[in-house]
C-alpha cells in the first residue's frame, strides 16, 4: 500500500473497477447532466447561449469586480498567514508522513497542472499587448513605460495571486484528506467544520456538484486554449486550413492521448509527462536566452521584479472606477475567475500528490516556486517579445490583436531556427494538454465520489465529457466564450472559497490548540 492509501484507509487502485465506492453517485449523475445539457445547448443554441454568457460576465463585471479583488488579495494574506504562523511546520499526514513523490516530481506536476498551457498561450501575447493598451491612466500606449507596466502586469496576473488560490484549496483538501480521514478530493468534506453533518446530506451535495462543474469548466477553457494556440501554430507553421474541424480533430486527438495517459497510475502517466513537459520549458527558455536579447532580458527581470513588489498592493485593489470595466474584465477578472475556476482542479490534483509535505513546505512550494519560474518564463520570452515587437513596427502586436494565439509563432519566425523551436512549442502544448487534462479526469473522478484513486472508467467517462465540453465552448465562440464561462462558473466558486478558509482554520485551530506555559491547551 502506497503512504496515500494508508492515510485514506483505501486500498483500491486506478484499475480496480470495485474499490471505490460510489464511483457513479449522485454527485456525479448530477454533474453530467448540468454539463450535458449545456454541451446540448451549445450545440443547438449557439447564439443564445453566448449571448446569455456574456450578460453575465458584463453583469458580474460592472457589480462585484471589486469583489474579486479582495477575495484574491485575502486568499494571498491568509496562505501566507498559514505559512508563516504557528500551523506552519503541521505536516500532511502526520507527523510520521513522508512525500509520496520527490520535489522535482512535485514541482513538475504542481506546475503543469497550475498553468503549462497558459504560459506558452500568454508568455509573449499578454506583455506585448499590455505595452500597446496598458491599463487605464499608467502609461501612454506604445511607450517603453508602457512595456515597463506591461511587465509588471504579466507578472502580476501569473505569480502570488494564482498560485495562492491554488494553495488555499489543495491545503483544506490535504489536511482534511490525509489528517482527518477523507477517503476523497470531496470539497464538501473539508466544510465539515462548519456544517458538521449537513455536509453529508443534498448541502454537501450540492457543493461537490458546484466544484465538480467549476472543475469541469476550468479543465475544458484549458483544453480551448490549447485547442486554439495549436491550430493557430499549425496554420502558420504548415499551413495547415483553420477552422471548426481542425479544432475538433485537435481536440479529438488529444482526448485520445490523455484517455490513454488516465488510464495508466499517476505515478507512470501524469509524472513522466510533466517532467517532460518542464525540461522541454526549460530548454525552450535556455535557448531564447541564447539568441534573444541577453542583457535586456536580464535586466528587465531585475528592475521589473522590483517594481512588481512595490506595487503589488495597490494593483491588487485598483478597479479603474473612472475608466470603465473593459480593461479591468479583459485582463484582471478574467485571470482571477480562471484561476479561481481552476482552484478545485489544480488544487485538489496538488493535494493528491502532496501527502507528506509540511503546510509551510506545501505553501512555498506552490507559491514561490511557480511565481520565480513565471517570472523567469516572461522575462525571457515576454521580453524578447517586446524587443521583437519594437522591431519589427509592431508585427508581434498585430499577430496578438488578430489571434493571441499567434502571437507566438509571429515572434518564433524573426529568430533563428523557426521551425525546430516551432516543432518544439506545439509539442509542449500538447504534452500540457494531454497531462493537464488527465490530471483533470483523476480530479473529477475523485470529486465524484471515487475516492483518491477513481476507476479507469470513471476517469475515461470524465475525459469525454471535457472534450465535448471544450468542442462546444469553441463552436459558440472560440476565446471569448472560454473567458465568458470561466468568469460565470469561477463567482459562486470564489464566495465558496471564503468558507473553505474558514473551515480549513478552524480545523487547524481544534487540532493543533496552542499550549499554555504548563503544555495544556489553551
Amino acid at each position: 500500500m502506497t503512504d496515500t492509501e494508508q492515510a485514506s484507509g483505501q486500498t483500491a487502485s486506478p484499475d480496480d473497477e470495485t474499490g471505490a465506492v460510489g464511483q457513479f453517485g449522485t454527485v456525479f449523475w448530477v454533474s453530467v447532466g448540468l454539463s450535458a445539457a449545456f454541451v446540448v445547448a451549445s450545440f443547438v443554441a449557439v447564439g443564445p447561449v453566448a449571448a446569455a454568457l456574456a450578460a453575465a460576465v458584463t453583469a458580474i463585471v460592472t457589480y462585484l469586480g471589486w469583489l474579486y479583488l479582495f477575495l484574491t488579495t485575502g486568499f494571498v494574506v491568509f496562505a501566507l498567514y498559514l505559512a508563516l504562523g504557528r500551523f506552519g511546520g503541521v505536516r500532511l499526514g502526520g507527523p510520521d508522513a513522508r512525500p509520496e513523490f520527490g520535489r522535482t516530481a512535485w514541482f513538475a506536476m504542481l506546475f503543469q497542472a497550475g498553468m503549462g498551457v497558459g504560459l506558452l498561450f500568454w508568455g509573449v501575447a499578454e506583455p506585448v499587448m499590455h505595452a500597446r493598451e496598458p491599463a487605464p491612466g499608467t502609461a501612454v500606449p506604445g511607450s517603453p513605460e508602457a512595456a515597463e507596466v506591461g511587465m509588471q502586469y504579466a507578472f502580476f496576473h501569473w505569480t502570488l495571486h494564482p498560485w495562492a488560490i491554488y494553495a488555499v484549496v489543495g491545503l483544506a483538501v490535504a489536511y482534511t484528506g490525509f489528517n482527518r480521514g477523507s477517503a476523497s478530493l470531496r470539497l464538501s468534506a473539508v466544510l465539515r467544520p462548519l456544517l458538521g453533518g449537513r455536509v453529508d446530506g443534498p448541502l454537501g451535495r450540492a457543493v461537490d456538484v458546484l466544484a465538480v462543474v467549476a472543475t469541469l469548466f476550468g479543465v475544458a477553457v484549458s483544453l480551448g486554449l490549447g485547442t486554439l494556440q495549436i491550430t493557430a501554430g499549425l496554420g502558420d507553421v504548415f499551413g495547415v486550413p483553420g477552422g471548426v474541424t481542425l479544432s475538433l480533430v485537435v481536440i479529438a486527438v488529444t482526448a485520445v492521448g490523455y484517455l490513454l495517459s488516465a488510464s495508466t497510475p499517476i505515478s507512470k502517466g501524469i509524472n513522466r509527462l510533466s517532467q517532460a513537459s518542464l525540461a522541454l520549458a526549460v530548454v525552450l527558455l535556455a535557448y531564447f536566452v541564447v539568441v534573444g536579447p541577453t542583457t535586456m532580458q536580464l535586466n528587465l527581470m531585475a528592475q521589473e521584479t522590483g517594481n512588481y513588489l512595490a506595487q503589488v498592493v495597490p494593483m491588487s485593489l485598483r478597479t479603474y472606477p473612472f475608466a470603465g470595466p473593459s480593461w479591468l474584465a479583459d485582463w484582471t477578472i478574467f485571470f482571477w475567475a480562471t484561476w479561481i475556476a481552476w482552484a478545485p482542479y489544480v488544487g485538489a490534483f496538488i493535494a493528491r500528490i502532496s501527502y507528506g509535505r509540511t503546510v509551510r513546505e506545501f505553501v512555498v512550494g506552490v507559491i514561490v516556486a511557480p511565481s520565480v519560474f513565471s517570472v523567469v518564463w516572461f522575462s525571457v520570452l515576454g521580453g524578447a517579445g517586446l524587443d521583437t515587437d519594437a522591431r519589427t513596427g509592431g508585427a508581434v502586436a498585430a499577430a496578438a490583436n488578430q489571434d493571441e494565439a499567434l502571437a507566438m509563432f509571429r515572434f518564433l519566425r524573426e529568430y533563428p531556427g523557426f521551425l525546430f523551436t516551432a516543432v518544439l512549442v506545439l509539442v509542449l502544448i500538447w504534452i500540457f494538454f494531454v497531462a493537464g487534462a488527465d490530471a483533470g479526469t483523476v480530479v473529477l473522478g475523485s470529486m465524484s465520489g471515487g475516492g483518491l484513486d477513481p476507476a479507469r472508467r470513471s476517469k475515461i467517462t470524465w475525459g469525454l465529457i471535457m472534450a465535448a465540453l471544450a468542442a462546444g465552448l469553441l463552436l459558440i465562440g472560440g476565446l471569448d466564450a472560454l473567458q465568458n464561462a470561466e468568469i460565470v462558473v469561477a463567482t459562486p466558486f470564489a464566495l465558496l472559497m471564503v468558507a473553505i478558509c474558514v473551515a480549513l482554520h478552524r480545523a487547524l485551530a481544534a487540532d493543533h490548540p496552542r499550549q499554555g506555559a504548563d503544555g495544556s491547551p489553551r
